[in-house]
């Protein structure tokens, strides 16, 4: 039977923004504390060209820990299997910035998607790369065929401002050898990275090369191989979420990623991409709306990778 996705987004929308918003905006980076917290946007894109958006989706919004993503199949299309040598691929079980597991872990970050490991993943882009902010922006223009993606300097600036407990995640790393180049430098470039700006459809769109095996479905270019794309799903699945991993999992079936911004991406493989928006986050660092929307999306769809 077909599914009526555009139906099912608007109900469960409905249903969701009528309800009380929990949590709280992040108000360790200052920049992001000033976004109204009621900000609400959803994106639907399939490999067939179909779009849906609800809400605030068209709005450009902090995408955060989502950058890590690109980072990591920028970076892995290019280093290989060799990769995993200075990142492992295992759910962490901890805080996002934890530093007893790194410590734990002598120097080697438990995964991508982690601080540390984003940070280790930023190192790797400064020793590849002549201007590592400008290519990894150009990268994520490519899969979206659009040229008005940016960092937001501002976000950035008060990111720098913030950064003591990545310092010492980076610094301990390098004292093991981990991390090749200055810690500012990668600093740098981490916060940068987190201060990209997407609207949820932009990044409905950008996330779909790992619902389609790896290719840019509206130019069918292979910009991953087919097995990296599977293993990266497969570090979304039990790694998208911090330690609320295994309960998105749980509750919402899909592959996905989150970032402080408010945003989540969530990959249904061979099909589509959906995108949700909204600022005010969970005990976890989750979009509280955002977790809400996705568990009632895939209960009402009856769709998930399971």
């Amino acid at each position: 039977m077909k599914v009526d996705y555009q139906k099912i987004i608007s109900k469960v929308y409905t249903d969701i923004i009528a309800k009380e918003n929990f949590g709280k905006v992040p108000n360790y980076i200052p920049e992001l504390a000033c976004i109204h917290e009621n900000k609400f946007g959803i994106n639907f894109t399939d490999l067939k060209h179909n779009s849906f958006g609800i809400g605030d989706f068209e709005e450009k919004f902090s995408i955060q820990s989502i950058s890590k993503v690109f980072a990591l199949s920028y970076v892995y299309e290019k280093l290989g299997e060799k990769l995993w040598s200075r990142v492992d691929v295992e759910p962490s079980g901890n805080a996002f910035n934890s530093l007893v597991q790194l410590e734990a872990d002598h120097g080697i970050p438990r995964n991508p998607f982690i601080n540390a490991g984003a940070l280790v993943i930023c190192d790797i882009l400064l020793e590849i790369c002549n201007d590592p902010k400008q290519e990894l922006l150009q990268f994520i223009r490519d899969l979206t065929a659009d040229h008005q993606i940016f960092f937001n300097e501002i976000v950035a600036a008060s990111e720098m401002q913030n950064s003591f407990r990545n310092a010492a995640m980076c610094n301990y790393m390098k004292s093991f050898g981990n991390i090749k180049n200055k810690p500012d430098a990668v600093i740098e470039l981490y916060c940068h990275l987190c201060a990209i700006e997407m609207t949820c459809k932009q990044l409905s769109r950008s996330f779909l090369y790992l619902a389609n095996e790896g290719k840019i479905p509206s130019k069918n270019d292979q910009i991953l191989s087919f097995s990296k794309a599977k293993r990266i799903n497969a570090i979304l699945l039990t790694c998208g979420f911090y330690d609320e991993s295994g309960e998105f999992s749980f509750l919402v079936g899909l592959p996905g990623k989150s970032g402080v911004g408010g945003g989540i991406v969530a990959i249904y493989p061979q099909h589509y991409c959906i995108t949700v928006w909204s600022p005010k986050l969970n005990e976890k660092g989750n979009s509280y709306r955002g977790m809400k929307f996705l568990e009632e999306f895939t209960t009402q769809t009856g769709e998930n990778i399971f």
